[in-house]
């Protein structure tokens, strides 16, 4: 049996037996179907007996799904023969089934048909049969009779993956696009060229190959830390033009289209070490060893680098059939071009008024190139800074707010905010989740995702064309990894881009994973397997006090904890109602069916303190998705040095300015906060960081002052000096304002990242 059937066969595997062994799951489909209606009781079975009629044109798919069945019957079906006793038939109808990639199912006593809209629709169909069905014997399958009729929400359903940072074999790539299929997935964006790294083969430029495919090591850790340390390990490949076209016709063969990107004018660094001279300065450049935005990018003034890129892009085309080519065109610092002087020249040739309308010059050459290919391109939101015809179509990242202007610009939107669909975030706040980029993005919040935002017309509705997921692979050093980031929460976003707004359940989502689990296990597939975990809130009571309350979604579930930071068990004290949080503790908790622990442990630590629960005022509001409630500052949790746990706030080049109202005269000798140090991520302590204490609020007197915190990570300033009875304290952070000269993002503004101001 050949590699590409026996990954076809473990996505049978995937969705099989144990999925009809549950009374409620047992017609169950992801992503959930528009309609699904059970039949009558009993079952039909699929065995030696059984036929397969298809016409011509869906030879692929039936063989396919023939392949599919003999994994369990041992035998393959015979095709387009006489009926022993039942039958399987794939057909074509365009008026039975109106709408694009849809399909109608349908089981009944002696014939399972599959109706499509087009080949498309009856490949989804037999994806979503193989879902239904069960081994009943060694020699047969079972699947319940009932009928599905179905079609996707989006024409526009995919997910994007980054080869730059770190790359993967074809044949992995093969199984993704497997995986992307059986979720009805029909876009993989293939992420092929960045700073650390350029991966496809352009035959007119062989030092893309030999120099810009390779970097000469990898940052070990996170970026974050300092200083940086390398494994001077070199590390690199591209994919050959023969490989692509081997990817391509795969994809297509399971009705996967490939976008490919090729970035630009920025994450250029792996081609400028090739030709150093399409950068402003003329180099030398390195393929860089480490993540993040650089300052060299393409010189957009120089007419050798527009020549460049549209050599490339001509090559590119004759590789990927698909319709769009993606241009980049985030993340493009502008220093180097305003010292450049070609850059400056074309900015004056074209009356331009600045570097950002110089990058708009450069994106829309490169759009109109495409053009003359047959091709539109797609570009991050930034493009939208210096302007981009409406030929252009809009990949929003930087929040959802990109795409809603863009929307209402008449431009067509994939929505992709990075805050919802980035798969290299957190998806636990379990310390002993692996590495990952930043923030968090749990199972629940991807699927909470809606694309349609409330504030657009009909109109405007109808210019957002899909939605996408992201996978940027810093962290991710190989395809295990990979797999532990991407599922399930790609099984969320597939019901996202394909199910009706109205159909989609979260508990019903949770059931169908809990028996999709087993089968996930066989494949191999390293998946992220704590589908049901405890989350906690604090919460302010009438008295002043603060409670924590604990949720689960496990049906059935005990939460169990303990106070003390010892491991719950069966016998700990069950939670029943918020627990109040009247002392410093460590609460751990578990989740018990009976006395068997399902999942891991959760683990809270609070610190008690005077200031829990005042009322606390901010003079500059927190930025960004560091915009937080100001009562976080006083809720008794320290933030993690991941800083994603919303915990901490961030001001963006404003101070820190905070006066916290005990209520009343209290006797205070202690003042402390947590603030972060990562220059990498543009995280600068305070230059100067003041604590301030008053009877009245008026007069202020000041009783710490302190500079240089130079631990890298988080600084935990604490101040003690003669008890004083006090009501109001001021905290004063005074940001560094912007990234000084030589500093990661220089010129931009500083995050200055505070956290628990503790009072006693």
């Amino acid at each position: 049996m050949n590699k590409t059937v026996r990954l076809l066969l473990l996505i049978c595997f995937l969705f099989g037996g144990n999925i009809a062994r549950a009374q409620k799951a047992s017609f169950s489909v992801i992503p959930e179907p528009v309609y699904v209606k059970k039949g009558s009781p009993g079952v039909v079975s699929i065995d030696r007996v059984t036929t397969i009629r298809y016409p011509e044109e869906l030879k692929a798919t039936g063989e396919l799904l023939n392949e599919a069945i003999r994994s369990y019957t041992r035998v393959l079906l015979d095709v387009n023969t006489k009926s022993k006793a039942n039958e399987i038939v794939l057909k074509l109808d365009s008026v039975a089934v109106k709408e694009k990639e849809g399909y109608h199912l349908l089981i009944e006593e002696d014939q399972i048909l599959i109706t499509g809209q087009d080949q498309a629709g009856v490949f989804h169909g037999v994806q979503s049969l193989m879902q239904l069905w069960s081994p009943y014997s060694k020699e047969s399958l079972s699947v319940e009779k009932g009928e599905i009729r179905d079609y996707p929400r989006f024409n526009y359903r995919g997910m994007h993956l980054d080869v730059g940072r770190h790359m993967y074999s074809v044949a992995f790539l093969k199984k993704f696009i497997d995986l992307l299929a059986a979720y009805k997935f029909n876009i993989f964006h293939w992420h092929l060229t960045e700073d650390q790294g350029w991966r496809i083969e352009i035959k007119k430029y062989p030092k893309l190959q030999s120099v810009s495919a390779w970097r000469e090591g990898t940052i070990i850790g996170h970026k974050k830390e300092a200083p940086h340390t390398f494994d001077g390990i070199k590390y690199g490949g591209y994919y050959t033009q023969d490989e692509i076209r081997e990817v391509v016709r795969y994809a297509a063969s399971k009705y996967v289209n490939i976008l490919p990107e090729i970035e630009m004018p920025g994450h250029a660094l792996a081609a400028l070490a090739a030709y150093p001279q399409l950068g402003c300065t003329g180099g030398p450049y390195q393929t860089a060893q480490f993540w993040g935005v650089f300052d060299d990018v393409f010189c957009a003034g120089n007419e050798e680098v527009y020549q460049f890129m549209e050599d490339v892009l001509d090559e590119v085309v004759s590789l990927f059939p698909y319709g769009y080519v993606h241009i980049g065109g985030d993340e493009c610092p502008k220093l180097k071009w305003k010292k450049c002087p070609k850059c400056q020249q074309k900015i004056r040739e074209n009356g331009l008024k600045d570097e950002h309308e110089l990058q708009g010059y450069f994106m829309k050459r490169i759009e109109k190139y495409l053009i003359t290919k047959n091709r539109k391109a797609v570009g991050w939101d930034e493009v939208l800074e210096g302007g981009v015809s409406k030929n252009t179509t809009i990949m929003n990242w930087r929040g959802e707010q990109s795409g809603i202007a863009a929307a209402k610009e008449k431009y067509e939107v994939i929505m992709m905010p990075e805050n919802m669909l980035y798969f290299d975030y957190y998806q636990s706040l379990d310390k002993n989740e692996p590495i990952a980029a930043a923030s968090y993005t749990p199972l629940s919040k991807v699927y909470s995702y809606e694309p349609i935002p409330d504030s657009l017309t009909p109109e405007q509705v109808g210019y957002i064309k899909g939605v996408q997921g992201g996978i940027w692979t810093e962290y991710m050093k190989n395809e295990k990894h990979l797999e532990y980031m991407v599922f399930p929460r790609a099984l969320a976003l597939s019901e996202i881009a394909w199910s009706e707004k109205g159909k989609k359940d979260y508990t019903w989502f949770l059931e169908k994973l809990r028996h999709h689990r087993y089968f996930m296990n066989q494949m191999k597939l390293n998946y992220y397997p704590y589908f049901d975990e405890i989350t906690a809130e604090m919460k302010s009571q009438a008295n002043g006090n603060l409670s924590l309350t604990l949720k689960t979604t496990l049906p059935e579930a005990q939460i169990r904890y303990t106070l003390d930071g010892s491991l719950p068990n069966a016998k700990s004290r069950q939670y029943q109602e918020p627990v109040l949080m009247s002392r410093s503790s460590v609460l751990k908790a578990g989740l018990f069916v009976g006395h068997q622990l399902s999942g891991r442990i959760f683990t809270q630590s609070f610190q008690h303190h005077t200031g829990l629960g005042k009322k606390i005022t901010l003079a500059y509001a927190p930025a960004g998705k560091y915009n937080l409630e100001a009562g976080l500052l006083l809720n008794g949790i320290e933030g993690h040095h991941r800083f994603n746990d919303s915990q901490w706030l961030g001001f963006s080049g404003d101070n820190l300015d905070a006066v916290i109202d005990l209520g009343t005269l209290k006797p205070v000798s202690r003042i402390g906060i947590n603030v972060l140090n990562y220059p990498w991520q543009r995280m600068w302590t305070p230059k100067k960081l003041s604590f301030m204490v008053s009877t009245d609020g008026k007069d202020f007197k000041q009783v710490y002052t302190g500079r240089n915190f130079h631990i890298n990570g988080i600084n935990k300033v604490r101040a003690k000096f003669p008890v004083e009875k006090v009501r109001y304290i001021k905290i004063l952070g005074e940001n560094i304002g912007r990234v000084p000269v030589g500093g990661y993002g220089e010129g931009e503004k500083a995050w200055l990242m505070a956290d628990e101001i503790i009072i006693n």
